[in-house]
């Protein structure tokens, strides 16, 4: 299956507090929040939702396109992705632009703190689905320059092209009208518990309303899991015990990543849950969105320790 990737491309600064954000923050001083970090380590990472999400496909045998605005730095970062098997001919550079920046700091029980530079990402609504040489069978529309957005789930509609909706991060930025808008013409939405919450506070919508809409919705539970709502069903996707815990950062979108993998071979969606948490344990186990690795076939020897997949996955091997 064709599916093309939008959302943000960026560089990750990891960072690590050796203590608890929870012990530095004074509630009754909020207003005047005022902190500095004294951090233990940095790593400089490939990130960014789109590749990130794109290399778990890849591992996992499929070559997801990815369209997005890069920087003028990107080009090691373009033959990484390429050499694992991510089509980047989609992917634009804007001349005299860095790549955008993401940097976040985790403490000890894996908390976050975050701030995110755009860069050349505030260029993404100059591309447009209309100029694609080939109709994709999937978009995804993630988070992005909030115009590019709604432009990229405005023309999939239009063009008739089936959408997954994944605001996550830009909750914050859009409103509810934005948001009812873009999900009333999607396939699938994706999110994790707090932006579900968001979700249905700033459009007024229950689940049941949400799914008048869309056909699939993925709402993600951190260590809980996922639900996954379709149909008047409800499934349950357990997590994959982890062999250690290294860093949470990207571990959404390897599990978008291992779902759409699924869902490109026409798998079930149970089995595109499952499949997309075997590949979320496997990131929160490296340092970084795309460190981690493994072939197909320890994937699915791994797999079938905790799922049952009916042979099913033997089309991977």
């Amino acid at each position: 299956m064709d599916i093309l990737l939008t959302g943000s491309v960026a560089y990750d600064y990891l960072m690590t507090f050796p203590g608890l954000f929870k012990e530095q923050i004074l509630p009754e001083r909020l207003a005047s929040i005022s902190l500095s970090f004294l951090v233990e380590s940095m790593s400089r990472q490939r990130g960014g939702v789109a590749p990130n999400i794109a290399y778990s496909m890849a591992l996992l045998g499929t070559r997801p396109r990815v369209m997005a605005t890069v920087g003028e730095d990107f080009e090691e970062y373009r033959a990484w992705l390429e050499s694992k098997g991510v089509d980047t001919s989609l992917m634009k550079v804007v001349p005299g632009v860095f790549t955008a920046s993401f940097f976040a700091t985790t403490d000890q029980a894996n908390a976050q703190i975050a701030s995110f530079y755009p860069g050349a990402m505030g260029f993404a609504g100059s591309q447009s689905l209309r100029d694609l040489p080939s109709k994709p069978e999937l978009v995804l529309v993630s988070p992005n320059e909030p115009g590019a957005m709604t432009k990229f789930a405005a023309e999939a509609r239009e063009l008739e092209i089936p959408y997954l909706y994944d605001p996550s991060q830009q909750v914050l930025r859009l409103d509810g009208e934005e948001l009812a808008r873009d999900m009333r013409g999607a396939y699938l939405l994706f999110c994790n518990d707090y932006e579900y919450g968001l979700i249905s506070k700033k459009t007024g919508w229950d689940l049941a309303q949400i799914l008048e809409h869309v056909k699939v919705v993925v709402v993600t539970h951190g260590k809980d899991g996922a639900t996954l709502y379709t149909n008047g069903d409800e499934c349950h996707i357990p997590t994959v015990p982890e062999r250690l815990i290294v860093d949470p950062t990207g571990v959404g979108d390897a599990f978008r990543g291992g779902f759409l993998a699924g869902y490109s071979r026409g798998y079930d969606w149970k089995l595109c849950g499952e499949i997309g948490s075997l590949a979320a344990v496997y990131c929160l186990e490296q340092n970084g969105p795309q460190s981690h690795f493994y072939t197909r076939e320890e994937f699915v020897t791994r797999f079938r320790e905790h799922f049952d997949d009916g042979g099913k996955l033997d089309s991977l091997l």
